[in-house]
C-alpha cells in the first residue's frame, strides 16, 4: 500500500493538500497481468515501442483507478467503490498524480512498487523504470499530453 500526500488547487481557486491511498491485492494485480497480453509490463514495453500514446494514457489510467481505495480505520478493509473513486478522480489531486507518473519515470517506479503485493514489488518497480526510461518515452508523454490521439479510447 501506498500512502500519497497530493497538494492541489481545488475548483473554487484553494489549495488543498490531502492524503489518499492506493493498493493491489495479489488477486487484483494478477487480473492486471492477464489482461494484458504477454502481462502488464511487456505490454507497456510495447505501446512505447509502438509510440502508442493513447494506450500508455490508459495504461496509467487503468492502474490508478484499480489501485485507488479508502482503508478502514481499524485497517482491514480497503474500500474500493466506484463512489470512493469519483471522490478521488474528480478532484485535481487526480490530475495531479496522472501527471506525476506519466512524466518521471522514478515517480512512476515507486508508485507501482508500492502498490504491488511485497513480493512483487520490486520486480514490476524495476521493469515500469526501464520501461519508462526507454528512448522516447518522455517525449511520448509530453506528445500525449498536448496533442489529440485518434486511437484513444474514451471512458
Amino acid at each position: 500500500m501506498i500512502k500519497k500526500t497530493l497538494t492541489f488547487t481545488d475548483y473554487n481557486g484553494d489549495e488543498r493538500t490531502e492524503t489518499f491511498y492506493f493498493n493491489l491485492n495479489k488477486a487484483e494485480l494478477t487480473e492486471l497481468e492477464i489482461s494484458h497480453k504477454g502481462g502488464l509490463i511487456a505490454y507497456m514495453e510495447q505501446i512505447v515501442a509502438a509510440e502508442n500514446n493513447g494506450e500508455i494514457v490508459d495504461v496509467f489510467k487503468e492502474i490508478i483507478k484499480k489501485a485507488h481505495g479508502v482503508k478502514s480505520d481499524d485497517g482491514r478493509r480497503f474500500k474500493k467503490t466506484d463512489e470512493t473513486l469519483a471522490n478521488f478522480m474528480e478532484t485535481e489531486a487526480y490530475s495531479e498524480l496522472f501527471m506525476e507518473l506519466v512524466t518521471d519515470a522514478d515517480a512512476a517506479a515507486a508508485f507501482i512498487k508500492g502498490i504491488a503485493p511485497a513480493q512483487l514489488q520490486t520486480a514490476s518497480a524495476e521493469h515500469m523504470k526501464k520501461t519508462m526510461e526507454s528512448p522516447g518515452y518522455k517525449q511520448h508523454a509530453k506528445d500525449t499530453m498536448t496533442q489529440e490521439h485518434p486511437d484513444r479510447k474514451d471512458d
